[in-house]
């Protein structure tokens, strides 16, 4: 983890180390269904019911993530898709207690992407840090 933030220019913050979480199957899969009405609904207050105040969000595993929980909004709002226009399945590979590893597959109308999202939730079910790696299916 250290070494991918340090390289996308992210130092760290409180509730990215060294803090307990709760990230096991049940928490993974409620904060799942949770993103999944926030993308649909692009609702900004479902957004920030997803991340702790001073998350990290990247988008991809080099990027510049958005820290904290209005940034992560502004970002998810710029980059919205349109509500009923994905269909979204996902299963974890690893749940331990300080992480969760998911993959999915996540369909539009003329193009598919294959997910792998690394997820540490803090002890309130929130998002302390978010990673996702997407790839465009040929």
């Amino acid at each position: 983890m250290e070494a991918t933030l340090r390289r996308s220019g992210w130092q760290g913050g409180e509730g990215t180390k060294g803090v307990p979480g709760m990230t096991n199957l049940d928490a993974v899969s409620a904060w799942v269904d949770k993103y999944r009405k926030a993308w649909e609904s692009n609702d900004p207050e479902d957004v920030r019911e997803l991340f702790a105040g001073d998350a990290a969000y990247l988008t991809a595993p080099y990027a510049k993530p958005w820290i904290g929980r209005e940034a992560i909004v502004a970002g998810w709002l710029k980059h919205r898709d349109r509500p009923g226009t994905t269909t979204f399945t996902w299963h974890p590979l690893i749940v331990t207690e300080e992480m969760a590893v998911i993959e999915a597959s996540t369909t539009y109308p003329k193009r598919r992407y294959r997910n792998l999202w690394v997820l540490r939730l803090d002890l309130t079910g929130q998002a302390r840090q978010f990673t996702e790696w997407w790839m465009r299916e040929p």
